[in-house]
């Protein structure tokens, strides 16, 4: 006789136990007495840091990333590479290890935290065991979608391109374990993940003439010293936040307002003379962007079709290769770009970003918003989404969601207050006050004087951008 699914309580479930997932939970239990179960595919917390390749790094600083009520890393400032002068840049071996501490000392002690891992969701209030099949029905007040902004690393995708038989061809977590020297490398993605692979090849003394790299677009890259922690980086903080504003108070059209923003340091690009069409939140510093421009063969002939034995099928041309050439997959769609729904639901709470490219600090911020707020119409008025960008014009229309939901917020004296005491915002608190220098009060008063401003011109050219058919 088959028994039936065995039937749990709790107050909310949260499907996924990665970055976002973690971090709402967090908030669940510092900010409340509520209980909650943690469900997952993987076999420890963590998401596609699981999955990740082994040179891999956080993009931005340890101290933006985890969960609110506990620091990552010892916010200490990096004294050699590529990253030197700036805030430590946590490992993947890190994060993991993190969120495993986060979970076994901080959630399942107190005793309303409970994890299910190597548990596949099937809808509803279900999940069952990919080990045991053992099938679970949960009663509970609420479910919590952690998986939707749906992040993918290469070895989670097969590449979207024919390979043909033979041809030496790995995802980016095998590119360590190369044994000896190919004829060369074929780097094919256009994104942060390329540009890592890129970067991890010239560090380990790779002629930067060995490598071609295929990026079918160029794109606009945030500089990481101008988005560092901390006091000691406030002015630079402040000041990159006042140009941005008074570049899009007064650019006249799309290109100026790139061209404004290049000009004060917010943006770079790789090739000074190609236009770039994408931005996807990828940070460099300038010392990694120097090393990119040493790569001299770089393909811009569109999308991979297919890579046969000597030659490489570009949407808009060829490349030549060698059986020895060894071409490396970086192609994956690392924040897929998902259509925009209300976070709160019902009894269904879907995590997106209401501040773009900041996905755990959004995850606990909708946590507080859920705690603190009775009416559903209030949560997603303050978290209204930002969704995650993909070409050069998002820029602009992140700028703009991330400029409501400041001023959202900063209308509520109590939000306010947490965005400040909260450690995943590293930026509520440089805003706090009158500045505590002369560089820092000019940059709020120029974020005063042009803020309404930079509204109103950010809609104007996002309307022209649409009506040109651009991003």
């Amino acid at each position: 006789m088959t028994s039936g699914p065995t039937r749990l309580e709790t107050d909310y479930l949260i499907v996924g136990a990665g970055a976002m997932g973690m971090a709402f939970a967090d908030v669940l239990q510092t900010e409340s007495d509520s209980r909650f179960i943690l469900v997952d595919r993987h076999a420890r917390p963590g998401g596609h840091w699981n999955d990740s390749y082994p040179f891999v790094r956080l993009h931005q600083p340890s101290a933006f990333y985890g969960v609110n009520s506990r620091p990552l890393g010892d916010d200490t400032i990096d004294q050699v590479g590529w990253n030197v002068g700036l805030y430590e840049l946590a490992s993947g071996t890190e994060v993991v290890t993190y969120f495993e501490q986060v979970l076994q000392q901080q959630m399942l002690p107190s005793g309303r935290a409970q994890h299910f891992p190597m548990c596949e969701y099937t809808g509803g209030r279900r999940f069952r065991s990919l080990v045991s099949g053992a099938e679970y029905e949960v009663e509970a007040a609420k479910v919590v979608d952690a998986t939707y902004m749906n992040v993918r690393v290469p070895s989670m995708t097969p590449a979207n391109y024919e390979v043909a038989e033979g041809v030496p061809h790995i995802a980016l977590n095998d590119l360590p374990k190369t044994a000896e020297p190919p004829d060369g490398y074929v780097i094919v993605g256009a994104g942060k993940t390329a540009m890592d692979a890129c970067l991890w090849l010239l560090a380990n003394g790779v002629d930067p003439d060995a490598i071609t790299w295929i990026t079918p677009r160029d794109s606009w890259i945030l500089d990481r010293a101008k988005i560092q922690p901390g006091p000691v980086f406030w002015d630079d903080t402040l000041g990159t936040a006042a140009a941005n504003v008074k570049a899009s108070a007064e650019a006249t059209s799309v290109d100026d307002l790139f061209e404004r923003l290049e000009a004060a340091g917010s943006l770079l690009r790789i090739d000074p003379s190609v236009e770039p069409t994408m931005y996807r939140c990828a940070t460099c510093t300038e010392a990694e962007i120097e090393q990119l421009r040493r790569i001299r063969n770089v393909a811009r002939l569109g999308r991979v079709q297919r890579i046969e034995a000597d030659r490489i099928v570009c949407d808009e041309g060829e490349i030549p290769t060698t059986p020895a050439t060894l071409h490396v997959n970086c192609a994956a769609d690392g924040l897929e770009r998902r259509p925009t729904v209300p976070i709160f639901d019902g009894d269904q709470i879907t995590l997106q970003t209401v501040r773009h490219c900041q996905q755990v600090f959004s995850a606990a911020f909708g946590a507080h918003v859920e705690l603190a707020y009775d009416d559903e119409t209030t949560k997603n008025e303050l978290a209204t989404v930002v969704p995650h960008p993909h070409t050069h014009i998002d820029w602009l229309r992140t700028a703009l969601g991330n400029s409501l939901n400041t001023a959202r917020w900063r209308g509520d004296a109590d939000l306010t207050a947490w965005l400040v005491g909260a450690r995943l915002d590293g930026f509520s608190r440089a805003r706090v006050g009158d500045g505590d220098s002369d560089s820092q009060r000019a940059a709020l008063a120029t974020i005063a004087q042009h803020g309404l401003a930079s509204v109103t011109n950010l809609q104007r050219l996002i309307a022209e951008a649409e009506a040109a058919g651009l991003g």
